[in-house]
């Protein structure tokens, strides 16, 4: 018979610690699935997803059991995540000559053509993938749980922490950043 995510938490927080390896088995998917939206490098990933599950087995005991244990577990690795990102914020510029082939051709498409750009949705997730690199950690934040798995500004207020006005603002500010960006790696190749 299956132990209930409670039962097993109760058991890890009595001393054993090998029931707190059923909920490393059925969350790390779900784990691994969030983390790569934030990191590229598969090293980057595992190392990540490694932290997380320290943290959570340290934290336990701060698990109160008012919400679902996957929905503090999810809540601690967004925030990991975004401690990643702030670790490892990249101001770098990238240029052009950067780009892989069907980035550059995609762009090119979406400039003369911004009505056929669909046509070519893998470049174009190449294309925005390398731009949310050049974001700052919380507009990056933002913009990927906002647009890219599709959360409600209320749900993102309940993950970070912030304010939901504080979402409102940091999503529009995220938005006109990338703008920004997408119009420098335009001007770079097109000046």
């Amino acid at each position: 018979m299956e132990r209930s995510d409670a039962e097993l938490i109760a058991a890890v927080l009595q001393g054993d610690v090998a029931s707190f390896e059923p909920l490393v088995s059925k969350y790390s998917p779900r784990i691994f699935a969030t983390v790569r939206r934030y990191a590229r490098r598969e090293s980057e990933v595992e190392d990540i997803v490694q932290e997380i599950w320290l943290k959570s087995f340290n934290k336990l005991s701060s698990f109160r059991g008012d919400a679902p244990f996957e929905h503090w577990l999810m809540r601690l690795a967004v925030r990991t995540c975004y401690d990643f990102l702030r670790g490892h914020q990249r101001n770098r510029e990238a240029n052009f000559s950067d780009l892989t082939e069907p980035e550059s051709d995609w762009l090119d498409r979406f400039v003369t053509q911004p009505e056929s750009a669909s046509e070519y949705a893998d470049a174009a997730k190449q294309l925005v993938a390398r731009l949310l690199e050049q974001l700052s950690p919380p507009a990056r934040l933002v913009i990927t749980l906002l647009e890219l798995e599709d959360r409600s500004v209320k749900e993102i207020a309940a993950l970070t922490g912030w304010s939901v006005p504080l979402v409102k603002v940091r999503a529009f500010r995220a938005r006109a950043e990338m703008r920004k960006a997408l119009a420098r790696l335009a001007k770079e190749k097109y000046l």
